[in-house]
């Protein structure tokens, strides 16, 4: 077997590989890649075959490539590149997750031939990854309709438009006040669609800076700005034929806006720090606490994005307009905080499910949840107690107890001196609103109020 037959079955080897393979040259030069490599990148064989390997912006070369030294690269002074987690760019600009591993060629007397490095795709990997933080973060939320309590007819009309807007690609907003479960619903659509199947990536817009939020929407290059030493994918890009649920909306600075419109508008977006651009397949599910059109009027948000974004809304009303769910919440709560507590607790008394009853839950679900979590701080077992619940909800509604007996007080005493009043004045109205020191009116809605009748009122 001659020379050029071997070197033809290592070629055929070499292309049976899953894993993508170059050979680089002393000076960076690419001499020969395999099938897997093609594949992987979405170049060609000639169209990499004699370049530089840095074509490839690959991540990992912040921390090899030198500008000083004996050799342009670490690798050819330390021999080898190890499980090296990083990224590349693919021809058509897209991101690719590796783990590279790399080790020089040398000759009988240690003279360095080249470099042989393999890549391995990581990217399902990275998903998986990503899916199994999501499906963690779901693990307490496997109760009622995909996760979301609640029997009312209020939470039904929700339900209904959550099954209607699953099966549609439009784009979903969903307003209501802090802790009523907008992330809930966003994650029953996206289990309920056809993209269920795909990514759902989701976004606090109000966490991050105006820098921050366009790097986290749509990635940048290494070296874009201050801090970027390796190429990182958006939001945009992970969630690839999925569903992107960006929550807190509202606080998208102006900039941002006009941004995001483009990517709704036309499906492509540019990383930061890059001009390529890159298309995606992506359902946009926003949501807010706050009054858009108020923001508009303001000039606070954009009417054209408003536009985009509110195609199918969704909203999601306060506890307080629900309360009849409040037992049907407690007794999931409980449920699942014995299952993590391991604690004997039986139960909630009547005399603190009243306290949950006339409470108006300005926190809303998440509201209530910690004050469930307190008591289960605070009771040992058996039944949780009035004494077990946070002050506020004790002191809350022990201050509506003493307000209604002082509203009561102050009715009696309304009456009493009206009637004294009419008495005085010999049941002439005016001048017993001049004895009051209010208006004629008020001394008419108030015998209204009370039922006084001026004939009795003059009876001896």
């Amino acid at each position: 077997m001659n020379i050029q037959q071997n070197n033809l079955y290592l070629k055929n080897i070499l292309n049976t590989m899953n894993e993508g393979l170059l050979l680089v040259a002393p000076d960076g030069t690419m001499l020969m890649v395999n099938k897997a490599f093609e594949h992987l990148t979405g170049f060609a064989s000639d169209e990499v075959v004699g370049r530089p390997c840095t074509l490839l912006n690959c991540d990992a070369c912040e921390t090899t490539l030198k500008k000083d030294g004996p050799s342009w690269c670490s690798l050819f002074e330390t021999g080898e590149v190890v499980k090296k987690r990083c990224s590349l760019i693919r021809k058509d600009g897209s991101c690719l997750a590796i783990l590279k591993n790399a080790s020089l060629l040398k000759d009988d007397q240690g003279v360095t031939l080249g470099a042989v490095e393999t890549l391995t795709d990581i990217s399902e990997l990275e998903r998986l990854n990503q899916e199994v933080h999501q499906l963690s973060s779901q693990l307490q939320s496997d109760t009622g309709f995909h996760g979301i309590v609640g029997q009312s007819q209020a939470m039904q009309k929700v339900y209904r438009v959550i099954e209607k807007a699953s099966v549609s690609d439009a784009p979903v907003i969903i307003d209501g006040e802090s802790g009523t479960g907008k992330e809930l619903v966003a994650k029953a659509i996206h289990q309920l669609g056809r993209r269920k199947e795909g990514p759902f990536v989701q976004l606090n817009c109000a966490a991050l800076n105006e820098a921050l939020l366009e790097s986290e929407l749509f990635g940048h290059m290494k070296g874009a700005f201050t801090g970027a030493y390796r190429h990182r994918i958006g939001r945009f890009e992970a969630a690839h034929q999925g569903d992107l649920f960006l929550d807190e909306i509202a606080d998208i600075p102006l900039a941002t806006q006009v941004k995001l419109l483009r990517v709704l508008e036309t499906k492509q977006f540019e990383r930061v720090g890059d001009h390529r651009p890159i298309s995606v397949d992506v359902r946009i599910i926003t949501a807010t606490n706050k009054d858009l059109q108020g923001l508009i009027a303001h000039k606070k948000f954009r009417e054209d994005l408003f536009f985009r974004i509110n195609v199918i809304p969704i909203h999601l009303p306060p506890l307080r307009d629900r309360l009849e769910d409040v037992p049907l919440l407690t007794r999931v709560f409980i449920g699942r905080l014995q299952s993590r507590t391991r604690k004997k607790i039986t139960g909630i008394s009547a005399e603190a499910m009243d306290r949950f009853i006339n409470h108006p839950w300005p926190g809303n679900v998440r509201e209530l949840k910690s004050a469930l979590e307190y008591a289960f701080v605070i009771a040992e077992s058996g039944m949780i107690g009035t004494e077990h619940l946070p002050p506020y909800l004790v002191t809350a509604e022990d201050q509506s107890e003493s307000n209604i007996f002082a509203e009561s007080h102050k009715s009696d005493s309304e009456k009493v001196a009206l009637i004294e009043a009419l008495r005085r004045s010999k049941g002439n109205q005016s001048e017993a609103a001049r004895i009051l020191g209010v208006s004629r009116v008020t001394v008419w809605n108030r015998m209204r109020k009370y039922g006084v009748d001026v004939k009795r009122v003059l009876l001896p």
